[in-house]
């Protein structure tokens, strides 16, 4: 068991903001727009509001190229308009958690500005810069988003990292001054009555010692395995939660690409003073494609065996010594019905229901994206110009016209099944104009099927996926074994059905998930339970599972 926080007891809602709701119709989604949908998020039943970077930014990365992180992007409204969201939420009983982007910043804030100027400046050493090596890069890093990590700055004439975009330059952490503005920024925003802080790529901010190669053949993915959870991470955390986050209540959690549940333990444990929970990409990095050089690119399904292996290793691993964060999908990942599920009109809304009850009956804090609650699919685009992600686009023109790795209708498919931008349509809200989004035209385009899949028509049935995603989230609030139970897994070979147990002061949970579009039969002992706690049918057929079919007994 373990010891009880608020943090455990919560359902996240995560707002995209640009694709949420547009408040004063220039087709960007708004603050306002979020404040006025706060009564829908409450009718869901989530605790906490997960908001997108919402910071002054050039948007050369969705936001995530931090500008100003005191000033709102004009786009979104001003700073009245997040106190008066922030106020509102508060007077919900919901909790406010914002995305905090401190591994790099813009190439456009002040701090890169006066960096580049010369080497003997307040803020010269802010940004992590090398000298040239033989005329080249100083080493063979990739960044995330295809390309070199190095770009030449001629007035250093010096290369400075970035291990995502150009204009996304990392910051040096070995700099104390740096960790001092870091813990100002957090302060101003938690002081403002902020409840916590999603920490984008954290585990990277600190970098291996010399900064040496990575092995050959040297890709984005390899390189980010190689500086993730460098020496001095743990180091710096404990800083920032002795210095800020433990003088607060807060929720923290900490994206960390490549971690183990080993690390994890390290920066999460019940006895570690660091951060609440970790999100781990174990189980969304799954079927990776065969060719190392086009890594996560693929449009092959997802074996069952690998994703309860996965799964169940984060359950075992963490349970008793840290806390899971729960996710099928967030702004990065497409959409979960599509990945993991069936977005077949006949078996999406079932589908959707399976993947949610099989998540929200484990241990840890669950994680909702906008529009999952809804069974939103993947967009299913067909063109590079109806893309809009900088790691799309970039890595089209780089594995099918520079390196002719594959071919350009081979490529398309494989952003069709994993792109971002498969998150990032626009919110349906009805089936009226652009789905309720705006009047103006989107910023992005809408997924073509809001006109069947949107709020006004969930709302109105009692069988939607919504309804569903509700009394889940009932379930979580009312019952300790869905919140603290130990974890046993059930026949991880089995490639058909997912099923585990859930033990708590003498109670026993049992999940059932059929994976598949076939009606196969499974006894664990079902008949003998006390009661079935939910099930995506209308009826149980105890033994028999239907197609996508998930369902939950208790044993007293």
């Amino acid at each position: 068991m373990s010891k009880k926080q608020w943090f455990k007891d919560t359902v996240v809602y995560q707002v995209y903001p640009m694709s949420f709701q547009d408040s004063d119709n220039d087709g960007i989604g708004d603050l306002p727009g979020i404040t006025k949908r706060l009564d829908y998020i409450k009718k869901l039943g989530a605790d906490v509001i997960w908001l997108n970077p919402i910071y002054e930014s050039p948007n050369k990365d969705n936001g995530y190229d931090i500008a100003n992180y005191r000033a709102i992007n004009p786009e979104y409204g001003s700073m009245n308009d997040f106190d008066d969201l922030l106020n509102k939420a508060h007077q919900l009983n919901l909790k406010i958690m914002m995305d905090l982007v401190v591994n790099h910043t813009s190439d456009q804030h002040h701090w890169f500005q006066e960096s580049k100027k010369t080497k003997d400046n307040p803020f010269s050493d802010f940004y992590i810069w090398r000298d040239p090596v033989d005329g080249h890069e100083p080493n063979n890093w990739l960044a995330a988003f295809g390309g070199s990590a190095w770009t030449y700055v001629p007035e250093r004439k010096q290369y400075y990292l970035h291990l995502f975009a150009t204009g996304q330059p990392d910051l040096n952490w070995e700099n104390p001054d740096v960790r001092q503005a870091v813990f100002d920024i957090e302060r101003f925003w938690l002081d403002k009555g902020v409840d916590g802080f999603r920490m984008d790529v954290i585990n990277l901010i600190s970098k291996p010692k010399g900064l040496p190669d990575v092995p050959e053949p040297a890709t984005a993915g390899k390189t980010m395995d190689f500086v993730a959870d460098g020496h001095r991470l743990n180091e710096f955390l404990s800083q920032m939660n002795s210095e800020v986050l433990s003088k607060y209540d807060t929720i923290t959690v900490g994206e960390m690409p490549g971690s183990t549940t080993e690390d994890a333990i390290k920066y999460t444990g019940l006895n570690s003073h660091e951060l609440n929970m970790v999100f781990q990409f174990e189980h969304v990095g799954l079927s990776p494609n065969p060719d190392v050089r086009l890594g996560k690119w693929n449009d092959q399904p997802v074996k069952l065996t690998e994703l309860k292996a996965s799964l169940n290793r984060w359950q075992t691993g963490l349970d008793g010594k840290g806390w899971n964060s729960l996710y099928w999908n967030n702004h990065d990942q497409p959409r979960a019905v599509s990945r993991f599920g069936n977005d077949d009109p006949k078996y999406r809304v079932l589908s959707a229901k399976m993947l949610a009850t099989t998540l929200h009956l484990m241990q840890g804090t669950p994680y909702v994206y906008q529009g999952e609650e809804l069974g939103m699919t993947n967009a299913h685009f067909t063109k590079l110009n109806q893309y809009e992600d900088i790691e799309s686009i970039n890595f089209y023109h780089e594995l099918v016209e520079q390196e002719k790795i594959v071919d350009g209708p081979t490529m398309l498919k494989y952003l069709a099944n994993i792109s971002r931008d498969n998150a990032r349509t626009p919110m349906q809200w009805n089936d009226k104009n652009n789905a309720g989004f705006s009047s103006a035209k989107p910023w992005f385009a809408l997924n073509p099927n809001y006109k069947s899949i949107n709020v006004e028509d969930s709302l109105a049935d009692k069988n939607s996926v919504f309804y569903y995603y509700q009394k889940l989230i009932k379930l979580r609030h009312n019952n300790e074994i869905i919140k603290y139970g130990s974890f046993e897994e059930i026949d991880p070979d089995d490639d058909q059905v997912y099923a585990y147990r859930r033990h708590y002061e003498g109670k026993t949970l049992l999940l059932i998930s059929n994976f598949t579009d076939k009606i196969v039969s499974r006894d664990y002992g079902q008949s003998n339970a006390s009661s079935l706690l939910i099930d995506n049918y209308e009826d149980d057929k105890v033994n028999e599972l239907r197609p996508y079919e998930a369902k939950a007994y208790l044993f007293k």
